[in-house]
């Protein structure tokens, strides 16, 4: 399978791609620091190139020749995730492209205090800024308007650590009692996304 990893250089994207590359995918990387990939080279199954989201431009030349899109950018204090979105729906579109993945937040999935409501919006998100809840609702919203096969994994609070493969996942909703994830874990299961059609159009909780 042939896979564009956007956020390749994160701390799930990373992880993300060693999944890719151990399973003998073909993987391509749009970044703005290549060197941040070195880890990674040489490797004949990766193309690595140099740009921005934000760019059509690359965006275009980055999903040409793919088969599906996992998205693993992060807000990084800016509005990346909702501006570059519609970018990424439309040039998914002019290739032809149906299946994309997408590590998103907690923060959007349904409160089970006030179930009209999304976590980050009602008294069970315990953060006090939700400026990056705000951006991952703006793609959901966006996605949700597409006739795209996409899947919403959304981790709790990420923390360092190492991989278990033992934790628990519910669709719309974080699993009750559930407090934090581990980075290797969250792209685990976001990795696994691409051999299962269980969760397509739809938001995932995952906590231990």
């Amino acid at each position: 399978m042939k896979v564009l990893i956007l956020g390749a250089t994160g701390r799930v994207g990373s992880h993300i791609v060693s999944h890719a590359l151990h399973d003998g995918h073909q993987v391509t990387a749009l970044v703005r620091s290549p060197e941040k990939m070195q880890r990674f080279e040489p490797h004949e199954r990766l193309t690595l190139l140099h740009g921005n989201v934000l760019e059509k431009e690359d965006l275009t030349r980055a999903i040409y020749g793919n088969d599906v899109v996992i998205s693993a950018l992060n807000t990084d204090g800016t509005t990346t995730l909702s501006e570059s979105m519609p970018l990424i729906i439309e040039a998914m579109d002019r290739e032809g492209i149906e299946r994309i993945i997408i590590v998103g937040t907690a923060g959007i999935l349904q409160s089970r205090i006030s179930p009209e409501l999304l976590r980050y919006q009602s008294s069970e998100s315990m953060r006090r800024s939700t400026r990056a809840a705000e951006e991952h609702h703006q793609v959901y919203h966006l996605l949700g308007q597409t006739s795209l096969q996409w899947t919403i994994v959304c981790p709790t609070a990420l923390k360092d650590g190492e991989r278990t493969g033992s934790y628990r996942v519910e669709r719309d909703y974080l699993p009750e009692g559930g407090s934090v994830i581990s980075v290797p874990d969250t792209a685990e299961f976001t990795y696994r996304q691409l051999q299962t059609s269980n969760f397509i159009a739809s938001r995932v909780g995952i906590a231990y």
